[in-house]
């Protein structure tokens, strides 16, 4: 009688090695995620990265005005759902020169019977526009948490960089309120 041989075992070191090698690259990429969307929002103005960061490294130095020309701008908000809030701009459209520094106030309103956390979003449109629309200060950059029933001016303070293209005469910051998770405990907004 003979006897049954197997096959001599495997060895699958060199699958491994690929296995981690892949699971690395994976993990490494991921973590670069967030540096790179941060540069790509900087580089295209979104979720007012432009000018929070440029605070951060002390380039917002305004070129001056330039008093030749008029652009005017209009403030939009969207709720989605979940958020029970009212918000509305104070003023829903001005006129400012390229350069000039303003501020301009949202009215909040929390509908609900509980404590509420919101977060706005920002976006301006045209797209083009973006990288030329300078946020100074934001109730956007926290998180905003509103008592039952508590109504609140909120202030966005602003500059149009004068560089901006004479095409664009008009622009629109929108902001999209969405409900957010209450701060952690012993922290104050």
């Amino acid at each position: 009688m003979r006897e049954a041989t197997l096959p001599p075992p495997r060895r699958h070191g060199r699958l491994v090695s690929r296995l981690v090698l892949l699971a690395a690259a994976c993990f490494a990429f991921g973590f670069a995620l967030v540096p790179l969307y941060d540069t790509l929002c900087r580089v295209v103005g979104f979720n007012g990265k432009t000018l929070k960061d440029a605070i951060a490294a002390g380039d917002v130095a305004p070129g001056g005005l330039d008093a030749s020309r008029k652009l005017g701008v209009q403030f939009t908000t969207t709720l989605m759902p979940g958020l029970p809030w009212e918000i509305r701009p104070l003023e829903p459209s001005i006129e400012l020169h390229p350069g000039e520094l303003r501020t301009t106030r949202f009215l909040v309103r929390n509908l609900s019977d509980k404590p509420i956390v919101g977060q706005a979003v920002p976006s301006v449109s045209p797209t083009v526009a973006a990288k030329y629309f300078k946020k100074l200060d934001c109730f956007c950059f926290t998180q905003q948490t509103l008592a039952p029933g508590e109504s609140r001016e909120m202030a966005l303070t602003f500059i149009v960089e004068r560089e901006i293209g004479p095409e664009i005469s008009e622009l629109t910051l929108a902001y999209a309120f969405f409900p957010a998770p209450p701060p952690p405990s012993g922290s104050t907004q």
